[in-house]
C-alpha cells in the first residue's frame, strides 16, 4: 500500500456560525435566516481537513482549548481523520467566527476574534511530524507559525504561506517561507493599498519574494493567478486560468480560499524535489514554474468545485468529486 503524503498545517482553528440570509441587515435591522450551520473553521484547520480529503496523512498544529466549541472541534477534526497538536493553555478561549452567506450570490460576511494579541510571538519549539513533505502557515499563531517554519527549514522541509491579509510578524516569517500563495486582499504596508493594475500585482509579488519566497502566487477569486519564480538569480513568470462556472451555480464563497490552499498544499507535498526552490538546493526556475502551475491548476479546481458547494467542506460529500480532484493531484 502507498504510504500518504504527510502534511502539517499550523495557524487558525475556529467554530464558525454560518447562517444563509437573502441580503446583510442594515444598521438596527433584523433579518430571518434562510439556514443555521455550526462547524468548524479557520484558514489552517479547512486546509488540514482539504489535504486529508486529498489523500495526504494531516495533523493541524494550533491552539483549541477546552469547553463546548472546542470539544466541537476536536470531534470534527476526528471525524474528518486530521490529528491534532493542541498548544492552547488553560487561558485560552477558542474564536468564534460569525459568518453571513448571502443566497443568491453566495457573497460571504465574516466577524471574528481570530488570535490577534492573544498568543506570544517568540518562536515555540516545534516538533514536525515524522516524514512530513510539506507544511503550511497562515500567519495566525505567529509564535507556532514561526517555529514551525523554522523546524521545516531544517529539515529541508517545503513551506506553503496562506497569505490571506498582512499580518504583524508577516515579514520575519516570509523569511523562511519557499511557496506564498496570496490572496487578492493582501497589501504590502508600503505598496498600493487600492486597487491593483498590472504594474501593481508585478511590485506586490516581487516585493513579496524580496522578503523570501522563491514562488510567489496571487489569486484573484474567479480571475486567473498570477504566479513569479526567482531562484538562481533568475525570474519566470507564468499565470493559471481558473475555471469559469456560471454565477448561477455558485452557492457559497465561504472557505473557497482555505480550500485553495489546502489542495496547494496536498500538490506541494506530491512535487518531487527538483521541481522545489529549497535554500541550498538550487533548482532551474522553469521547472520550479512548471511545477508550482501544475500544482496550483488543480488547486484552483478544488476552489471552484468548493464554491458550488454550501460551506467550506460541503465538496468533500461528493465522493465521485472526491475521487477524481485527488486522481488529478495524484497524476
Amino acid at each position: 500500500m502507498t504510504q500518504l503524503p504527510t502534511v502539517l498545517a499550523c495557524g487558525l482553528a475556529t467554530l464558525d456560525v454560518t447562517q444563509v440570509v437573502d441580503r446583510v441587515p442594515g444598521p438596527d435591522e433584523k433579518v430571518v435566516a434562510r439556514s443555521l450551520a455550526v462547524a468548524a473553521g479557520g484558514p489552517a484547520l479547512n486546509a488540514a481537513i482539504t489535504a486529508a480529503r486529498l489523500g495526504c496523512a494531516a495533523t493541524l498544529l494550533t491552539r483549541v482549548g477546552e469547553g463546548g466549541p472546542a470539544a466541537a472541534v476536536r470531534a470534527e477534526l476526528a471525524a474528518e481523520g486530521v490529528a491534532l497538536v493542541d498548544a492552547a493553555d488553560a487561558a485560552w478561549t477558542l474564536p468564534v467566527s460569525t459568518v453571513l452567506v448571502t443566497q443568491g450570490t453566495g457573497e460571504r460576511a465574516v466577524v471574528s476574534t481570530n488570535a490577534a494579541g492573544r498568543a506570544p510571538s517568540a518562536p515555540a519549539d516545534v516538533t514536525l511530524p515524522d516524514g512530513t513533505a510539506a507544511v503550511l502557515v497562515d500567519g495566525h499563531h505567529l509564535d507556532l507559525a514561526l517555529g514551525a517554519a523554522a523546524a521545516a527549514r531544517a529539515a529541508g522541509v517545503p513551506v506553503l504561506l496562506d497569505g490571506g491579509s498582512w499580518k504583524p510578524g508577516l515579514d520575519e516569517l516570509l523569511a523562511l517561507v519557499d511557496v506564498a500563495v496570496l490572496s487578492a486582499d493582501l497589501r504590502l504596508p508600503d505598496g498600493p493599498q487600492g486597487a491593483l493594475d498590472d504594474d501593481d500585482v508585478d511590485a506586490l509579488l516581487a516585493g513579496v519574494g524580496a522578503l523570501g519566497p522563491a514562488v510567489v502566487a496571487r489569486s484573484s477569486g474567479p480571475g486567473p493567478v498570477d504566479v513569479l519564480v526567482r531562484t538562481g538569480g533568475r525570474s519566470k513568470r507564468g499565470r493559471v486560468e481558473v475555471q469559469q462556472v456560471d454565477d448561477d451555480t455558485i452557492v457559497d464563497t465561504l472557505g473557497a480560499g482555505d480550500v485553495l490552499h489546502g489542495a496547494a498544499l496536498a500538490g506541494l507535498a506530491r512535487l518531487p524535489r527538483t521541481s522545489l526552490a529549497l535554500p541550498g538546493a538550487p533548482a532551474d526556475p522553469g521547472l520550479v514554474l512548471v511545477g508550482a502551475l501544475s500544482a496550483l491548476t488543480v488547486a484552483t479546481r478544488v476552489a471552484t468545485a468548493s464554491v458550488q458547494h454550501a460551506g467550506a467542506r460541503g465538496w468533500t460529500r461528493d465522493p465521485e468529486l472526491v475521487a477524481t480532484l485527488r486522481a488529478a493531484l495524484d497524476g
